[in-house]
């Protein structure tokens, strides 16, 4: 082969190739980590029943979800998935609420639960929007602390007592060498 022929080869177009389509109609749509949708969804009815909050909207579960497969090993990913589809056979995603609870009791010792709970513990309480949710204000470290932001706002305690009660102070005392 001369160099003219060789030029004549990188002035030609690349060869399109046809892309593997078997099956694509069946394989689940995997994350950058690699869990399917469906495992998805199913983390997320996971987080809903493992910490329930009936007036938290869906994003916050979702944003934890992720969180939680973004923190999930290559190593731990096959386990998360198989612990997902364990729950998904069992019929987890369509369980009542104590039924649901129930299959988390039962499976809370396992890897794929504690590697999901260590994460999503974190995760779902450090949620901006659930603070706002939850009515907290977040650290107050940054605004100087507690002492001038209302922290001893004591209305809604009954006025204190300041002078000594007239009554007289019975004392208790135990033998504890008797116990």
């Amino acid at each position: 082969m001369t160099a003219q022929d060789g030029a004549d080869l990188s002035q030609q177009a690349p060869e399109q190739l046809p892309q593997d389509t078997a099956g694509a109609e069946t394989a689940p749509a995997k994350s950058a980590k690699g869990l399917s949708a469906r495992q998805r969804r199913l983390s997320i009815r996971l987080l809903r029943v493992a910490y329930p909050h009936d007036r938290f909207p869906d994003a916050p579960y979702e944003r934890t979800a992720k969180r939680v497969e973004e923190a999930t090993s290559d190593e731990e990913l096959d386990s998360l998935a198989q612990g997902l589809d364990a729950l998904d056979a069992d019929g987890f995603m369509d369980a009542d609420e104590d039924s649901a609870t129930a299959a988390l009791r039962a499976v809370d010792q396992q890897p794929f639960f504690r590697q999901i709970h260590s994460t999503a513990v974190v995760a779902l309480y450090d949620d901006r929007e659930v603070w706002d949710l939850l009515g907290y204000a977040g650290s107050s470290f940054e605004k100087g602390g507690y002492v001038s932001r209302g922290f001893d706002d004591l209305d809604w305690l009954p006025d204190p007592r300041i002078t000594e009660a007239d009554e007289t102070r019975v004392e208790i005392v135990t033998d504890r060498a008797a116990q």
